[in-house]
């Protein structure tokens, strides 16, 4: 990946950690995007890190109540972010039971609140259809960059499945801002053989999905760019151009 593009991505995710628009932090393109991750992951650290000990003690209560009327709470009184910072401290099995009886709707918003790192084991354990329901709702409000942050922490078979629910433009801008980037190859090959070449196809008839489309390519295994080869010939000439200087 180029240090544009990573810049680039890094700059979306921040901006969503800040609440502002991207356009207000473009003077930080030419910051190294390692640099730009690690500053996030700090705000985002402070942020969580905030009124500890109020929101442990909250954890705790909430042991105490039965998961229906604790998730009737959550979505009634406690609202997404709050339950978003409450997440990461409550035990796995809890969080599993009551995010399994949230409404999708409400489940995705916290899902954008949510810091991934510290719900991990809790994300994991969601039951398929829940997450297929949430990852559906976060499609239909184009928010990529929630889809990009859980990928990591979910079992193959869910990510297969949830993917089948995105469609190509989605899940080139998916892969743009995915956390780890060093799995996109290995999701890739989660995917019907086929779609990577209708992936390519998505981004010659956009212009904006270019530069997704090419980071996606400068991620992929050398055997897998390979098989693109044949499929340049029908690109528009901009984007063939840049396609086969990136295979090659």
């Amino acid at each position: 990946m180029t240090a544009d593009y990573a810049s680039r991505a890094e700059i979306l995710k921040l901006a969503r950690v800040l609440g502002v628009e991207h356009e207000r932090l473009e003077y930080l393109a030419r910051v190294d995007a390692d640099d730009l991750k690690a500053f996030r992951e700090q705000v985002t650290d402070t942020l969580f890190d905030a009124n500890s000990a109020v929101l442990q003690r909250m954890a705790l209560a909430a042991r105490l109540l039965p998961g229906a009327v604790l998730a009737k709470i959550a979505e009634k009184v406690f609202g997404p972010l709050l339950c978003a910072r409450i997440a990461g401290l409550v035990d796995v099995s809890r969080g599993v039971d009551v995010a399994k009886r949230l409404h999708p709707r409400f489940l995705a918003e916290v899902a954008a609140e949510l810091d991934p790192r510290r719900a991990s084991a809790i994300i994991s354990r969601i039951p398929l259809d829940t997450v297929l329901a949430v990852a559906a709702e976060l499609a239909r409000r184009e928010d990529w960059i929630t889809l990009g942050r859980f990928v990591g922490h979910l079992p193959d078979p869910t990510v297969r499945r949830a993917l089948e629910q995105i469609d190509d433009p989605g899940l080139l801008r998916i892969a743009f801002v995915l956390d780890d980037k060093s799995r996109i190859d290995h999701v890739v090959g989660l995917l019907p053989a086929h779609r990577l070449g209708r992936l390519l196809t998505a981004a010659g008839a956009d212009e904006e999905l270019w530069d997704p489309a090419l980071d996606l390519l400068t991620h992929l295994s050398a055997e897998r760019r390979s098989t693109l080869v044949p499929m340049l010939g029908g690109l528009p000439e901009g984007f063939r151009e840049r396609a086969q200087a990136t295979i090659k």
